[in-house]
Parts: structure tokens; C-alpha cells; sequence
């Protein structure tokens, strides 16, 4: 199915433009998702080995905003100067969201997270315990190869030096989830604001938005200077996306992330509004922010959240936070403007902006 702008053109009453867009892409994505998980050479390898992939097809399958598929989308209709795309687009699509929920799952793992896109973890599903965490890196570890194996196959042209552009900016990912996960073991003292800044350009911008609109414009044989174009707003919208999920991260409803609410604070991760409010304490709200952080996680409490929270928004990390997340959505519009609107997909990108900057924390 082509994606044009008639596809998903909303009617009187129905849903914005951006979001009608962004289901159509869905919709597609999901379809060519489910498709991959249908292997031949592995339906007779072993029971249990069926039933994890059955649990692997249900998680990956979950409602989700399926952003990087519409972002490839978009930076391909870009380039080609029309909305329509060829169906190969969608295989690759769907490849690469495959390679996210990989890293979803490594992630969860890493940070001991117990929610994910409104249901359990995967290592949570497997197994109870450190086996289920196991169960869940290999399973990871199968999705990956399968989304190589995706994208490669797709039939593109020229998408074996895409998908090699996109395995770089995945080696820098996992640099910044290691320094992110280090970090977590330093005072509050020792980690500055831009350290905390150049983890969400590794571990977000980079990779979930300049690389998804860079590989679709690539495949569309995109010109140097619309992909320096893409990149800076990718650079942009990826910092204030990662910046909200931040304020998410430590002020959020988990019935709304889809994920826990404190995840942040027991994990003790050095976000940036929390260093923003460290930066601005007094010695004894600094202090006291130190200790916090630094407690156990059996003494991270529902009490101990409450008063990190207000000391946060007390000593102004969260409206620090905020201003920035206007300041680089801001800059992204800008970066957007320069760019080209076949069929209004510059517009949809923009209005999708807005709509990320905004969302519920």
C-alpha cells in the first residue's frame, strides 16, 4: 500500500492530520511486523523455543507509537519529492522498529524495568528472576539478527550502505546506555548538565530520530544537504523528546507512559532535571538530593519519591527542564522550515513535533 496524503486524510470530526497519519503508519508497520516473525526453518526447532516467540510476536506487537517507522517514512517522502512509498519501504520499516524493540528489551534488562508499553517487561513474561532476564537478552539477541535479515532483504536500492549507516549510529547507542548506566553510580557532583545532554543525543536523538529520517531519505537518494537538514532536526526533536521522557521519568502517571513512573529515581538516573535542580540548590538541598539518590533501592519509597520530586520542582529542575524542551522543539520547527513539503509532510513533521513536545508527563 502506498502512503499518500489521501490515505490519511481525516474526515470532519475524525482525528488530526498527524495522528491519522501516524495510525495509517501503524497499521502498515504492524502488518509487515507480524510477517517477520513467520519462520519456516524455525517452527519445528523445539515447543519451547515456539512459545517464546509467540511471546516475542505479542510484546513487539503491543500498541505503540511506532514513531521511527513514520519518521523513515517521512524523510524518504522528502527526498523523493512525493508521498508515495513502494511497498519494499515497509519491510524495511518494520525491520527497523524490530532492531528498537531489541533494544527495548536489553534496556528493560539493564535498568530492571518492570513495565513496558502497558504490560510486563519481556524478562518479566519469560521467567521469574535472573533466568527470565537471561531468556530475554537472547530472545533480544534473535530479533536483532532478524531485523538484519529484514532490512537487508528488503529489495531497496542501495540499502546495504543504509543499513551500515545505521548500524554506526547503533554502536554510538550503546555508548550512551553505557554512560547513562555508569553515570548512575556517580554523585550527583561529578555528572555536569552537558554529560546528561550528550547521553540523550547518543542514546535518543542519534539513534530514534536523525537515523530513522536520515535512512529513509537515503534510500530515496536524498541530496547531502537535505540529509544535514534531517539530521538537525532529528538532532533537535530527538533532545526534546528524550528531555520530556525525562520529566516522564520521575513526574509521569504509569497508566499514561505505559511504563513506571519512578523508574528514574530507583534507578538513580542522573536526568537532567534533576542535575538542572542540583545545579541551582543550596548546600542543603544539595545535600539532600544527594542522599536520595544514593539510597538503596528497597529504601526508594513512595515518601522518598515525594520529597525528590519536590525537591526537584522546588529547586527549579523542572521548569529548567521544560524551558528546554520548548527551547529545542523551537529549534527543530526552524530546522524543519528549511526543508522541502512535498504533499504537506513537512507539515505533518511539524505538527508531530509540536505534538511529541507536548505529550502527557
Amino acid at each position: 500500500m502506498a502512503l499518500t496524503l489521501r490515505n490519511a486524510r481525516p474526515g470532519v470530526g475524525a482525528l488530526p492530520l498527524e495522528q491519522a497519519w501516524l495510525q495509517l503508519v501503524q497499521t502498515e508497520v504492524e502488518a509487515a511486523l507480524g510477517e517477520l516473525f513467520e519462520l519456516p526453518d524455525e517452527a519445528n526447532l523445539d515447543p519451547r523455543w515456539t512459545r517464546a516467540m509467540v511471546q516475542a510476536r505479542a510484546y513487539t506487537l503491543r500498541p505503540a507509537k511506532r514513531l521511527r517507522p513514520a519518521l523513515v517514512m517521512a524523510g524518504h517522502s522528502l527526498a523523493r519529492g512525493t508521498t508515495a512509498v513502494p511497498s519494499e519501504l515497509w519491510r524495511f520499516a518494520a525491520g527497523l522498529e524490530l532492531l528498537h524493540t531489541f533494544l527495548l528489551i536489553h534496556d528493560d534488562v539493564a535498568d530492571q524495568g518492570e513495565l513496558r508499553r502497558g504490560g510486563l517487561a519481556l524478562h518479566r513474561l519469560l521467567a521469574p528472576g535472573r533466568p527470565g532476564e537471561d531468556l530475554a537478552v537472547v530472545v533480544g539477541d534473535h530479533l536483532f539478527a532478524r531485523s538484519l535479515e529484514a532490512m537487508l532483504s528488503s529489495g531497496l536500492k542501495g540499502v546495504p550502505r543504509v543499513v551500515q549507516y545505521y548500524l554506526g549510529v547503533c554502536r554510538h547507542t550503546a555508548a550512551g546506555q553505557y554512560l547513562d548506566l555508569d553515570l548512575g553510580r556517580a554523585p550527583l557532583a561529578d555528572v555536569t548538565l552537558f554529560q546528561t545532554l550528550r547521553v540523550a543525543y547518543l542514546k535518543t536523538a542519534r539513534y530514534g530520530f536523525c537515523a530513522p529520517l536520515v535512512c529513509g531519505a537515503m534510500l530515496g537518494g536524498a541530496t547531502p544537504e537535505l540529509i544535514e537538514g534531517l539530521e538537525r532536526v532529528g538532532r533537535h526533536v530527538g533532545l526534546a523528546y528524550q528531555l520530556r521522557d525525562d520529566l516522564i521519568g520521575l513526574f509521569g502517571n504509569s497508566d499514561v507512559a505505559g511504563k513506571a513512573a519512578d523508574g528514574d529515581f530507583v534507578q538513580g538516573k542522573r536526568t537532567f532535571p534533576v542535575l538542572a535542580a542540583y545545579a541551582r540548590a543550596g548546600t542543603t538541598a544539595r545535600a539532600e538530593l544527594e542522599a536520595l539518590w544514593a539510597l538503596p533501592v528497597e529504601r526508594k519509597d513512595e515518601a522518598a519519591l515525594a520529597r525528590a520530586r519536590a525537591l526537584v520542582e522546588e529547586c527549579g529542575g523542572r521548569a529548567a527542564c521544560e524551558r528546554m524542551v520548548d527551547r529545542a522543539s523551537r529549534a527543530a520547527r526552524r530546522a524543519l522550515q528549511t526543508l522541502p513539503n512535498p504533499n504537506g509532510v513537512r507539515d505533518l513533521l511539524d505538527a508531530l513535533i509540536a505534538r511529541l513536545a507536548r505529550r502527557a508527563a
